[in-house]
């Protein structure tokens, strides 16, 4: 029972005052307003002593500090990086009158961070995708190469990279910019900072790098990928991309379009790739499907699938990104849907493709599909409707399958599928741009879209001049790229540097090369089994004939 005041107790069953005679309360409606007053004080007062009580506890004190420090710390940070993104003189010059311009510039500069930050984060994928699809004996190797590729691309495309590709000098190369010295303020017409530029297009020659190693996965020595990844990113990648995305090169003069990367960024990449391949030769106990073989199982094919995910979640930096405004808002939906719907073609083409031709449902080569899918769609992104878009998805998945049959029938070992993927379907998506450009849509800008030239593709009216544009195009950097890499690879391979020994392979990589297990505590285990051998006395795993070909589709 709640007590109250007695002044409370002595009036509670009187009539209440009022100036106004037709007023009155009923005695148990005062009682029920005292009684709610008082539960209301008391539970205040109970209140006020846990936290009494609370405050005083230092172990309670410390964490409420840290909880609401981390918080404020959230908000303003939140609040800097508006603050930052908008600064006040973008919104309002002394005058009272907008600055459109910064305004502009650094909405579009925050825009392309934030894409240059996913297309990064496609480093992740990458590293799943080749691990889960490798065997586990090489996955530290993987991982390792793909740190120091990165850092290699980070030091070389600062130095020169960047101006052999993005500066002026002559229709083959930049000649002017090294090491970032002597250039403005801002990339260009883009308004977009010189520094933030830089980032965006470093993520993209990072991503060329990574793939060149999907097809060497398993045979490739360590120094030789370094060798090999200081010539791809700082002369190949960079020079060769210069004739299409160059301000003077000379397959962009001629109007060849390639909006987001099927040609520079995947089919150089992808040739790269099939060189060290060719010159690596397969693995070691590598029994290809024409002698009753086929492609080894992948090891985890949940990384690998997730990984492929991932890339596909990176894709959304790729291309929208390469809008570079973030005011072009018809375009940036308009890429993003044709992205998506490209992959979803891909991804279910491949699967009844495979299924019409072993009765299963391949996880590995649905994975591979729609990211074919996914090359395929980066160069004409822009220019295409859905329907087109749709179309080219599924080109793109035809292309990593047939890819994968050749492979096969040629004897080249391909672990992870980097070849048909990128090579192939970067070809189709740059050839498809010249059959579904839609005609409607131009070039984007600063603040916006350019429609004053338009890009019309075969279907919708346009002739076969822009298909004749973009197979030259196509067939000088794949012609081009994989004579540069035929050169490295087997320059690399006479100086005894491309391979490592078949002791080291049957090791494994990740010992031989590393000194280091991703799965150590199986390391263990085998140790343990086979009575103390290490593991260079254990011999390479065999897989038999009929393991290879229920596993065929895996990549």
């Amino acid at each position: 029972m709640l007590s109250c005041p007695p002044s409370h107790k002595e009036n509670l069953y009187k009539p209440a005052r009022s100036s106004n005679p037709c007023v009155s309360f009923p005695c148990s409606q005062r009682r029920l307003v005292i009684e709610r007053n008082c539960v209301m004080v008391s539970m205040f007062g109970m209140l006020g002593s846990r936290l009494r009580a609370g405050w005083n506890n230092p172990i309670l004190r410390h964490n409420a500090v840290v909880l609401l420090g981390g918080k404020l710390l959230g908000l303003m940070i939140v609040v800097g990086l508006i603050l930052w993104s908008l600064p006040a003189h973008a919104l309002a010059q002394a005058s009272g009158v907008a600055d459109a311009t910064s305004q502009i510039n650094a909405i579009n500069t925050v825009w392309v961070l934030v894409a240059a930050f996913l297309v990064f984060g496609m480093q992740v994928g990458f590293q799943m995708l080749e691990t889960g699809f490798a065997r586990s004996r090489e996955t530290v190797n993987i991982l390792v190469e793909g740190i120091v590729d990165t850092c290699i691309c980070g030091v070389l495309f600062w130095a020169f990279g960047f101006a052999f590709m993005f500066e002026p000098g002559t229709p083959l190369i930049g000649t002017t910019g090294f090491f970032l010295q002597g250039l403005s303020d801002t990339y260009g017409t883009t308004g977009v900072p010189l520094l933030a530029f830089w980032v965006f297009q470093f993520a993209f020659a990072d991503t060329a790098s990574t793939i060149t190693s999907g097809a060497m996965v398993g045979r490739c020595d360590f120094i030789g990928d370094i060798l090999y990844s200081i010539v791809v990113t700082g002369f190949i990648y960079p020079i060769i991309g210069h004739w299409v995305w160059g301000p003077d090169g000379w397959l962009a003069v001629m109007g060849f379009r390639d909006f987001a990367g099927s040609t520079v960024v995947h089919t150089i990449g992808g040739a790269v790739s099939l060189a060290g391949a060719i010159a690596l030769g397969p693995r070691l106990g590598r029994v290809f499907k024409r002698d009753g073989g086929g492609p080894w199982p992948a090891h985890d094919i949940i990384i690998g699938a997730i990984g492929g995910l991932l890339l596909w979640f990176g894709w959304y930096g790729f291309n929208p990104g390469s809008t570079l405004s973030a005011l072009d808002v018809q375009g940036i939906g308009r890429v993003s849907f044709n992205t998506t719907l490209a992959a979803c073609s891909a991804g279910l083409t491949a699967l009844f493709y495979g299924y019409a031709r072993i009765k299963k449902w391949d996880l590995g080569l649905t994975v591979n599909g729609f990211l074919g899918g996914l090359v395929a769609i980066t160069a004409p992104c822009y220019w295409v409707e859905p329907v087109g878009a749709f179309f080219i998805g599924i080109g793109g998945a035809l292309a990593v399958v047939w890819g994968l049959d050749l492979l096969e029938h040629w004897r080249i070992d391909d672990p992870i599928g980097a070849v048909p993927v990128h090579m192939l379907g970067g070809i189709w998506g740059t050839l498809s741009l010249g059959l579904f450009a839609s005609g409607v849509y131009g070039l984007p800008t600063p603040n916006g879209t350019d429609t004053s030239t338009v890009i019309t593709g075969l279907f919708y009216g346009g002739g076969l001049s822009q298909l004749t544009t973009q197979f030259i195009g196509s067939l000088a950097v794949t012609a081009a790229t994989l004579a540069a890499s035929f050169m490295l690879m087997y320059g690399l391979k006479a100086v005894g540097r491309l391979r490592v020994s078949n002791t080291g392979e049957l090791e494994g990589l990740d010992i031989h090369e590393h000194g280091a297990s991703a799965y150590p505590e199986y390391a263990l285990s085998l140790n343990a089994r086979t009575g103390g051998a290490t593991s260079a006395t254990v011999p390479a795993p065999s897989f038999a004939p009929t393991a290879q070909r229920s596993q065929r589709n895996i990549i």
